[in-house]
C-alpha cells in the first residue's frame, strides 16, 4: 500500500520539484522564492484536502470491512459533493485575501506580485485537486492501491511533459507553471472517477435526504483531521516567516528544500494514507491484535525508509546544489539540512504514522491535539531561537520541536492499541460497539467516532 502510494506522491513531488528547476533557469532569484511563498499558500489547500482524505478513507474503509456495502457507497457519494463544496469556498476566499496572505508570510515587491500571479491562476482549480485527491481515498479505501496510484502518477506526468512546453516553448514562463498545474488538476479527477466509477462502482445516487446525517459523519474525522493536516502548514508559514529575513536567496534556498524533502521521504509520506485503511478495515473486522502488529510494523518501516532516504540526501547535496544553481544563502542552507538536519523526519514520521492510529482508531482529536502542539510550541519558539543563529538555526529549531512531540504521539499510539480489545465495556469503545445491518437507523451511529473523553 505504501509503495503503491508513494509511486503517485513522488511522481508528483519530482514534478514540483522540476517545476521549481524550470523557474529558477529563469534566471530570477524573486522568481524562486515567490514560487516558494505561493507553495506554503497551496500547502494549505493541500493539507484542507488530506484531512478530508482522512476522513473519507476511515469512515468508507470501516464500513467495508464491517460488511456495509450500500452505506459505503452512499458516504462516498457524499464525499465527493463535500469536497468540491469546501474547497471551492476556500478558493473563493484566497483569491478574496491573496495579498494580505503574502504579506503576513514576508512577501515584497516582485516577489509578492509573481507569487500572486501564480495563485491568481491555480487558486480556483482547487475543487479539482479535492475531487482527484477524495477519488484516490475512495480507491485506497477498497484496498485497490495500483489505481490510487494512477490518480496522482497521471497527473505528474500531464505536469511533466506539459511545464518544458508552457514555460519555454510557449514563453509563458510563471504562467505556463501555474497553467500546467491546472491542467494536470483536471487529469488528477479524471483519472480518479473513472476508478471510483467506473471499475468500482462506488457511487450511489446522491442522496440529499441523508446527506446532513453523512456529512456530520464525515466530519466527525474529517474535522479534526483538517484541523491536524492545517497545523503543519502553519508552522512551515512561521518557519518561512522567520527564513524571509534573510533575503531571497534563502527564501529560495527553503523553496528547493521544501520540495526536495517529499521526494527524498516520499515513501513516508505515503505511509500514513496506507497504513489508514489497513487499520481501519481490521478495527471493522475487530481483528485488533492485526491492528496492533500493522502499527508495529508502520513504525519499523517508516525508520528504514528515512534512514535511506537521509543517506542518498547526504550523497547528493552538492548535485541539489548544481542543479539549482543555488548560491549564498540557498546553498548553506542545502548543504545544513542535507547532510544532519534531515535526520529530524524519523520523529516526523513517527507522527505520521501515530496520527494515522489516532484517525482511525476513533481518536482523531489526539492527532489534531499533537500536530497543533508540533506547530506552535514545537516549532515558533525553537524556530524563534534558532533564528539567532541563521536560517539554518531555524530549521534546525523545528526539527527539535519535531522530536519531542514526534515522540510522544508514538507513545500515546502505542498505549491505545494496546487497550483494544473485544471485551471491552460496550459504549465506552468503537470497536466493542455491535456491528447493525446494512441501512439500519444505528448504522451511522456505529460509525461515528467515539466521544475525546470516552474510555
Amino acid at each position: 500500500m505504501s509503495s503503491t502510494a508513494a509511486v503517485g506522491l513522488v511522481a508528483v513531488f519530482i514534478v514540483d520539484l522540476i517545476n521549481l528547476f524550470y523557474i529558477s533557469r529563469l534566471g530570477e532569484k524573486e522568481i524562486a522564492a515567490a514560487v516558494g511563498f505561493a507553495g506554503v499558500v497551496g500547502f494549505f489547500h493541500t493539507s484542507i484536502c488530506i484531512g478530508m482524505t482522512i476522513g473519507i478513507t476511515a469512515v468508507v474503509a470501516r464500513a467495508i470491512g464491517a460488511g456495509r456495502r450500500a452505506d459505503a457507497r452512499r458516504i462516498a457519494t457524499s464525499s465527493l459533493v463535500l469536497m468540491v463544496a469546501l474547497t471551492a469556498c476556500v478558493g473563493i476566499v484566497t483569491l478574496m485575501f491573496l495579498h494580505p496572505l503574502l504579506r503576513a508570510l514576508g512577501a515584497s515587491g516582485d516577489t509578492e506580485r509573481y507569487a500572486a500571479r501564480y495563485l491568481a491562476i491555480t487558486v480556483m482549480s482547487m475543487p479539482l485537486l479535492g475531487l482527484g485527491m477524495a477519488c484516490a481515498a475512495l480507491l485506497r479505501s477498497v484496498g485497490d492501491a495500483r489505481r490510487a496510484m494512477m490518480v496522482t502518477l497521471g497527473a505528474a506526468v500531464a505536469t511533466a511533459v506539459l511545464d518544458p512546453i508552457l514555460i519555454f516553448g510557449l514563453g509563458m514562463g510563471l504562467e505556463g507553471a501555474a497553467t500546467a498545474s491546472v491542467i494536470s488538476r483536471c487529469m488528477l479527477a479524471a483519472v480518479g472517477l473513472r476508478g471510483v466509477v467506473v471499475r468500482h462502482k462506488l457511487l450511489a445516487r446522491f442522496d440529499r435526504t441523508r446527506f446532513v446525517a453523512d456529512a456530520r459523519l464525515l466530519a466527525g474525522v474529517a474535522g479534526p483531521g483538517v484541523l491536524t493536516n492545517l497545523a503543519t502548514p502553519v508552522g512551515a508559514a512561521f518557519v518561512t516567516h522567520s527564513i524571509a529575513q534573510f533575503g531571497a536567496s534563502a527564501v529560495a534556498g527553503q523553496a528547493i528544500i521544501d520540495r526536495v524533502t517529499p521526494v527524498a521521504f516520499g515513501l513516508v509520506y505515503s505511509l500514513s494514507g496506507a497504513v489508514g485503511p489497513i487499520l481501519a478495515q481490521n478495527l471493522g473486522a475487530r481483528e485488533y491484535e492485526r491492528v496492533r502488529v500493522g502499527l508495529r510494523d508502520s513504525l519499523m518501516f517508516m525508520v528504514c525508509a528515512v534512514g535511506v532516504a537521509w543517506l542518498l540526501l547526504a550523497l547528493a547535496q552538492s548535485l541539489i546544489v548544481r542543479a539549482f544553481s543555488a548560491e549564498g544563502d540557498a546553498a548553506a542552507l542545502i548543504h545544513a539540512y542535507c547532510s544532519w538536519i534531515a535526520s529530524g523526519f524519523f520523529f516526523i514520521g513517527a507522527l505520521f504514522v501515530a496520527n494515522a492510529a489516532f484517525n482511525n482508531l476513533g481518536r482523531p482529536l489526539l492527532s489534531t491535539g499533537f500536530n497543533w502542539a508540533r506547530a506552535t510550541l514545537g516549532t515558533i519558539p525553537f524556530a524563534w531561537i534558532g533564528s539567532h543563529y541563521g536560517p539554518a538555526g531555524v530549521l534546525v529549531g523545528q526539527a527539535a520541536g519535531a522530536a519531542i512531540f514526534g515522540t510522544l504521539a508514538m507513545v500515546v499510539a502505542f498505549r491505545l492499541a494496546a487497550r483494544l480489545g473485544p471485551v471491552q465495556d460496550a459504549g465506552t469503545s468503537l470497536d466493542a460497539r455491535p456491528v447493525p445491518e446494512a441501512g439500519s437507523a444505528s448504522s451511522l451511529a456505529t460509525l461515528m467516532p467515539p466521544n475525546a473523553d470516552d474510555g
